[in-house]
């Protein structure tokens, strides 16, 4: 029988045990942060799975960058909205 490979949320959450002296280190408020970064992550699990070209920490951080971009791109949305509506 051949060898199985771990499910890409089993890699994540081994990533995470790995960085877990990292994340300890940091400031309470930049834990929080890093723990809503492996969320988002998490909101990409079938899409990371289907990157075979890349390392899976890779796709990780990939997902992570997306949201921060969705983030970003909503924030900009919401201030052109604010400027259009108050600097009449």
């Amino acid at each position: 029988m051949g060898r199985t490979l771990p499910t890409i949320s089993q890699q994540l959450t081994e990533t995470e045990s790995m960085l877990r002296g990292f994340r300890r280190t940091l400031r309470r408020s930049d834990q929080y942060i890093l723990d809503g970064l492996f969320a988002s992550a998490r909101r990409h699990i079938a899409a990371i799975s289907q990157a075979d070209a890349l390392l899976p920490f890779e796709t990780v951080l990939l997902a992570m960058l997306l949201e921060q971009a969705k983030e970003l791109a909503v924030a900009r949305q919401e201030l052109d909205e604010y400027k259009a509506r108050y600097e009449r």
